[in-house]
């Protein structure tokens, strides 16, 4: 029972600072950035509304989010939670019997936390670490909601909807799968700096691109893409001495391999980076983005005003990045490559999008059709006014 004594120190260190007086949420999830970036607004969001509330965090040991909140100036404690696989292999089943394993002690950790923080809410939004804490929160009668940002929500929200007293979504027609009198349509929340006014001169010069070329900014999620850098490495020398420059998110996995291709080639007009830290820079000069169809990703492109291409990942829960991407699709408001299709089409149809101002003018003006700009103050509204009614 290590994962327990490891929590009982890392708990510890918290107390202090935990005050008994003041008011406290737990906002939970994580995994992904498409998961922390949106609770991070959330909670900043609540914040500005009522600044002396406390606020924990609760997401999964090992994963991005015990490092990218801290950064952000917030509590977090880590369970020992692991997601179950549904693509059957013997890889897979034996990582199927490690997370019935940790199960146990995630539950009995969650109940823990509960008990000793006494949250007026908990909020999930999301990853392996929402499950637990959420099932521990409406086993003690404390109001639960969630922030579904899918058009297609997973078998773990769907389960926690029976007891969560709100749930704000981010698409319409989510009766299919929730109560319809618990479901808000507040839009997914995006990071407040990508709307900050931002110099272009600064920006092509951050990344050291000529602000006479074109630019195409390639996403592959916070952790980065295979399919997506093997479809831009196969036809990389349509890059080379062109006039279309790019800015590539490779994720940690890829970037050596990548950074030797470039510099192998010596194709000069690419920027290949791990992880983009200033994407309020990276946004502002891309003519075109091509991304994975993670929701957050999606609400940030849509309020941004960017003709995109998107790569669905098949590797996620209900394939639901595949039908978040055709709710674009189907306006015209996105363009759609396969992941396995990467290879033959990826890089072609991008270059023919960027030559092609047109197209790129009709998927801005559609895609603006799924922005909401104010989706965080709205959840954070939607969570002051269930503890305001609870009491």
């Amino acid at each position: 029972m290590n994962s327990v004594t490891n929590y009982k120190t890392e708990n510890n260190k918290s107390n202090s600072l935990i005050k008994s007086n003041v008011e406290k949420i737990i906002i939970s999830g994580g995994g992904t950035g498409g998961h922390i970036f949106p609770a991070l607004a959330i909670a900043d969001a609540i914040k500005l509304l009522k600044p002396e509330i406390e606020i924990l965090f609760v997401g999964a040991k090992g994963r991005m989010e015990m490092i990218r909140i801290p950064e952000a100036g917030y509590k977090i404690v880590g369970l020992p939670v692991a997601g179950f696989q549904r693509k059957l292999s013997f890889g897979n089943i034996i990582k199927n019997f490690v997370a019935l394993y940790k199960l146990p002690i995630c539950l009995f950790l969650a109940k823990k936390i509960i008990k000793q923080y006494k949250p007026a809410i908990v909020i999930g939004v999301g990853g392996y670490a929402s499950g637990p804490i959420m099932r521990a929160a409406a086993k003690r009668k404390i109001p639960t909601m969630i922030q579904e940002q899918n058009s297609y929500p997973g078998i773990t929200n769907k389960l926690l909807s029976k007891k969560a007293i709100k749930i704000c979504v981010a698409y319409p027609e989510m009766e299919r799968f929730f109560a319809k009198e618990k479901i808000i349509f507040t839009g997914n929340p995006i990071r407040k700096i990508l709307l900050n006014k931002v110099d272009k001169e600064k920006a092509y010069s951050e990344f050291r691109l000529d602000p006479n070329k074109k630019t195409i900014l390639v996403l592959g999620g916070s952790l980065g893409a295979k399919s997506i850098n093997e479809g831009i490495k196969e036809n990389i020398n349509l890059l080379k001495d062109s006039d279309i420059q790019m800015i590539w998110q490779t994720g940690n996995n890829y970037i050596e391999e990548m950074k030797h291709i470039v510099k192998t080639l010596k194709i000069k007009n690419i920027k290949v980076l791990p992880f983009i830290r200033c994407m309020d820079l990276a946004y502002q000069i891309a003519d075109v983005v091509v991304s994975r169809a993670g929701a957050g990703t999606i609400s940030e492109l849509a309020l941004l005003r960017k003709a995109t291409i998107l790569v669905p990942s098949p590797n996620v829960a209900e394939d639901h990045q595949t039908k978040n991407a055709m709710r674009l699709v189907n306006k015209n408001a996105a363009i759609l490559v396969k992941d396995s299709e990467t290879k033959e089409k990826l890089l072609p149809q991008t270059l023919e999008l960027i030559n092609n101002e047109t197209i790129q003018e009709k998927l801005r003006k559609n895609i603006i059709e799924f922005a909401k700009p104010n989706a965080d103050e709205e959840i954070a509204k939607v969570a002051m006014n269930i503890i305001e009614t609870a009491h």
